[in-house]
């Protein structure tokens, strides 16, 4: 499927103030988890953001997650189109216990056992 349209010229990340987001250095911080995707300012809520996980894959998931509880943030290497743009990646170190929204696509059959859904979905942002 893949994310087809979308200009992948720069992160908004680098356009927020300093104090709201700390550029990660070190070890690992202490109370945080890590997701890796592409960040996007949200369209409706400037106190939110949208982070597209796995963004040339078969699914990409969008996750959303409130600005006040990203920890940090890590560089991470660049996806690169069939085109060769460059897709710029990062970390985030989201605080445990902190709530996000994730939005992904699926197949609309007979039956779908979302339990299982979640199962595959939690051992996917394990890894």
């Amino acid at each position: 499927m893949g994310i087809a349209g979308v200009s992948f010229t720069g992160s908004y990340l680098e356009y927020l103030p300093a104090n709201k987001i700390m550029k990660y250095i070190g070890n690992a911080p202490k109370g945080g988890t890590k997701f890796k995707g592409y960040p996007q300012q949200h369209p409706t809520d400037k106190n939110k953001l949208i982070l597209v996980n796995d963004p040339l894959g078969e699914s990409p998931a969008v996750l959303e997650f409130k600005l006040d509880d990203v920890i940090y943030v890590e560089d991470a290497p660049k996806a690169v189109t069939e085109k060769g743009e460059g897709i710029p990646l990062v970390i985030l170190w989201i605080r445990r216990g902190a709530r996000g929204m994730l939005l992904e696509p699926f197949e609309v059959n007979d039956s779908l056992d979302f339990i299982e859904v979640r199962k595959e979905l939690r051992e996917r942002f394990e890894k």
